[in-house]
C-alpha cells in the first residue's frame, strides 16, 4: 500500500513540475503577443493544458499522500476524462488527416498544393476567413519566405537551383505563385508575369503578388500547404499522444490500487493486530 501511495505521489509530483514551464511558456506567449494574433492563438491552449495537468496532479498528490479517498476518487475520475480525450484526439487526428497530399510537376523536386484535393472539417476550419486570419498571421511571422533567400558563393542561385529544391509545403504553397500559372523566376519571392501573360484558369494566379508583405498568403495554394504541415504535424502529435496515453493509463493502474488499498484500511478489514486477538482462547 505504501508503495502505490508512494509512487503515485512521486509521478504526479513529477508532471507537475512539467507542467509549470508549460504554464509559464503560455503566460509569456501571452505577454508577449501585444495584438498579435499568431501568439494569442498559441498561448490558450498552453495554459488550459498546463492547468490541467496542474490541477489533476495536485488533486493526486493531496489524495496520495494524506490518503484522502474523495480526492482520489475525483482524481480517478479526472484521469479516465483525460485519457478519454486523449483517445478521442488521437482518432479525431487521424480521421481528419485521412486524405489530400501533393502534386508531382514536371521539372520541379517540390510538390504543389491544391486546396481542392483536401476536404473534411479540417479544410472547412482552415479555409474559413475567422481562423484563416491567424493561421495566415502565424505564417507570416515565421518567416519562412524570407529564409528561402539562398546565395551561392555570393551569386544569387539560379532558376534551375531552385526548381530542385525541395520545398517544405508551406514555402512552396505560400511563397511563389502556383507553377502553371506561368510566372517568370526572377528569385525566390519576385516572379514576373512577362506582359501580364498568364496562362492558366487558377484564381491564385490572380492572387499572387511581389509585395512581400502579401505574396500568396491569401491564395488556395497556401491554405493548402497549411493543410498539409497541419496533416504531418497531427500524425506526428498523435504518435506522442499514444506514447502519454500508455503513461497516462499506467499511472491510472497504480493511482487505482493505492485507492483500493487505502479503502480497505479506511473499511477496517481485518488486520494482523485482529488476527492475533481472534487466535487467543
Amino acid at each position: 500500500m505504501r508503495r502505490s501511495n508512494n509512487l503515485i505521489g512521486l509521478l504526479n509530483f513529477i508532471t507537475l513540475v512539467l507542467s509549470v514551464p508549460v504554464l509559464g511558456g503560455g503566460i509569456w506567449l501571452a505577454t508577449r503577443s501585444n495584438g498579435t494574433e499568431c501568439l494569442k492563438f498559441l498561448a490558450l491552449p498552453l495554459i488550459i493544458i498546463a492547468v490541467s495537468i496542474m490541477v489533476t496532479s495536485i488533486a493526486g498528490l493531496t489524495g496520495a499522500c494524506y490518503r484522502n479517498l474523495l480526492v482520489m476518487s475525483l482524481y480517478l475520475v479526472a484521469m479516465i476524462l483525460i485519457m478519454l480525450l486523449f483517445l478521442g484526439f488521437i482518432i479525431f487526428a487521424y480521421a481528419v488527416t485521412d486524405k489530400g497530399s501533393g502534386r508531382e510537376t514536371e521539372n520541379r523536386a517540390y510538390l504543389e498544393y491544391y486546396l481542392e484535393d483536401y476536404q473534411g472539417w479540417l479544410k472547412e476550419r482552415v479555409e474559413s476567413d475567422e481562423y484563416w486570419t491567424k493561421i495566415s498571421s502565424c505564417v507570416k511571422e515565421s518567416k519562412l519566405c524570407r529564409k528561402l533567400g539562398r546565395n551561392i558563393h555570393g551569386v544569387p542561385e539560379t532558376a534551375q537551383a531552385f526548381f530542385s529544391r525541395n520545398l517544405s509545403p508551406i514555402q512552396s504553397g505560400c511563397c511563389k505563385p502556383p507553377t502553371e500559372c506561368g510566372y517568370k523566376y526572377e528569385n525566390e519571392t519576385v516572379w514576373s508575369s512577362e506582359g501580364g501573360v498568364v496562362g492558366s484558369n487558377n484564381t491564385d494566379c490572380r492572387k499572387w503578388s511581389n509585395d512581400q508583405n502579401l505574396l500568396c498568403y491569401d491564395c488556395d495554394s497556401c491554405k493548402a500547404g497549411v493543410l498539409a504541415t497541419l496533416k504531418k504535424t497531427w500524425r506526428r502529435v498523435s504518435v506522442i499522444n499514444i506514447v502519454v496515453l500508455l503513461f497516462l493509463f499506467l499511472i491510472f493502474i497504480v493511482a487505482y490500487a493505492a485507492y483500493k488499498n487505502n479503502r480497505r484500511i479506511d473499511n477496517c478489514q481485518p488486520c494482523g493486530e485482529t488476527k492475533i486477538i481472534k487466535l487467543r482462547p
